[in-house]
């Protein structure tokens, strides 16, 4: 079975369709496989030395999704390591390289495979905005990571060492709790620019959540001293009357 969605020149991948994570280029993440045609499909790359496209999935409990249930654009990935579990699942180290926009899918008698193209970061002239949207984004991560409880602040150095715009953006991206859907959209944006400002909407309303969850905080706490420091006064109230 084939579906052509483009007529472009494209590389023969290996493909590896994803439940529930969007992968980035620059990104290294573990992923664990359990499905049949995904491990044969992980063996042969690795076996013939090839990347493989890591496509996500528009419905992440669908185990067996049809091309129409692929995302069209998806991430070119290096295979780092390959180990397999006793359990008969797979963990594979993956780097991604390239976006990349699907121009034919097939299934194959072991695995699925596709052709796509390469989507380098459209806008390599860095223009004032540009500069200006990048210098924001790394403000408000700032931001956003003293706010966030959950995650290491040291780790904004690294961050703000990046000078290439759009892989700053997929480094944010990849960093921030979004849905699923939304990391896609990011990942659909070959314009740095477009992406940057989309990016920079999901990023503030993150800030504005856990500045509200800050003041809910807040306020229990002072609620939860008040009420420690009543009931330490009733029983010292009731320790003198006994006294008495």
């Amino acid at each position: 079975m084939s579906t052509d969605i483009a007529s472009s020149s494209a590389g023969h991948y290996s493909l590896l369709p994803l439940r529930d994570v969007v992968v980035f280029p620059h990104m290294v993440i573990p992923l664990f496989v359990g499905r049949a045609k995904s491990i044969k499909a992980l063996e042969v790359s690795m076996e013939e030395g090839r990347k493989v496209l890591l496509l996500a999935q528009k419905n992440p409990a669908t185990d067996d999704p049809t091309i129409r249930e692929l995302h069209g654009v998806g991430t070119i990935a290096s295979i780092l390591q390959l180990l397999k579990l006793p359990d008969g699942t797979v963990k594979v180290l993956v780097e991604g390289v390239d976006r990349a926009l699907v121009t034919s899918l097939h299934e194959g008698e072991h695995f699925w495979e596709a052709e796509a193209t390469a989507l380098p970061d459209e806008s390599k002239v860095v223009t004032p905005q540009i500069e200006a949207l990048k210098r924001t984004l790394l403000n408000e991560f700032e931001q956003f990571l003293k706010l966030n409880k959950r995650m290491n602040p040291e780790i904004f150095s690294s961050f703000s060492n990046i000078q290439e715009p759009g892989r700053l953006a997929d480094s944010i991206a990849a960093q921030l709790p979004l849905k699923l859907d939304q990391k896609q959209e990011i990942l659909d944006l070959g314009d740095v620019q477009d992406r940057c400002e989309q990016l920079l909407v999901y990023l503030q309303g993150e800030i504005d959540v856990l500045q509200v969850e800050k003041r809910i905080r807040g306020r229990v706490k002072r609620q939860m001293e008040k009420s420690q420091r009543e009931y330490y006064l009733n029983e010292q109230v009731k320790a003198i009357q006994k006294e008495l």
